[in-house]
């Protein structure tokens, strides 16, 4: 599990002094107007930037930052994720999981069988999809709903799953 969420990625700059849009990948991009702060993933290392201006354009938001006023000084970070501290995130619901904490579970069924491991996690408009590859790296794709996955230990890294008929 990570102490870091991804909440967005730098899609372009906005204007010339410094702003950029981001494609957010939290379900509330609204969540930008709570933040004082990112982390810019910069590729090297992770960069505190301090946010002063929040503003929403189509499905994607414009910030801006303390520390840069001139469109060259972020035009290099386009395409760079930014993170929060899993700290600063909104609380979830029960049953509700950060994608981050999913992924590497061991998936085991109802009845004891080892499925292989949580790959991936696919967001669909219905519901997500969770992507188990086994030991041969085949993968089974299930969908995250109640009457699928039955149990989600963070604790012993297990998630407990039902096959639903015609899913293998």
């Amino acid at each position: 599990m990570e102490d870091i969420l991804k909440v967005g990625i730098i899609t372009k700059t906005h204007g010339i002094k410094g702003q950029v849009k981001v494609f957010p990948t939290t379900n509330d991009p609204e969540r930008f107007l709570d933040l004082d702060y990112v982390l810019l993933n910069t590729g090297f290392e992770y960069k505190t930037l301090h946010i002063n201006s929040v503003n929403f354009f189509k499905n994607q938001v414009i910030l801006g930052f303390k520390e840069i006023n001139n469109i060259n000084d972020i035009e290099k970070y386009r395409g760079k994720d930014l993170w929060i501290y899993k700290k600063d995130a909104i609380p979830l619901d029960e049953d509700e999981y950060y994608i981050g904490d999913l992924i590497g579970l061991k998936v085991v069924t109802d009845e004891g069988k080892d499925l292989g491991v949580l790959d991936d996690v696919l967001e669909t408009g219905a519901n997500d999809v969770y992507v188990v590859k086994d030991n041969e790296g085949q993968e089974l794709l299930l969908p995250a709903i109640k009457d699928c996955i039955l149990d989600v230990d963070l604790d012993e890294e297990v998630m407990t799953v039902h096959i639903m008929k015609g899913l293998l």
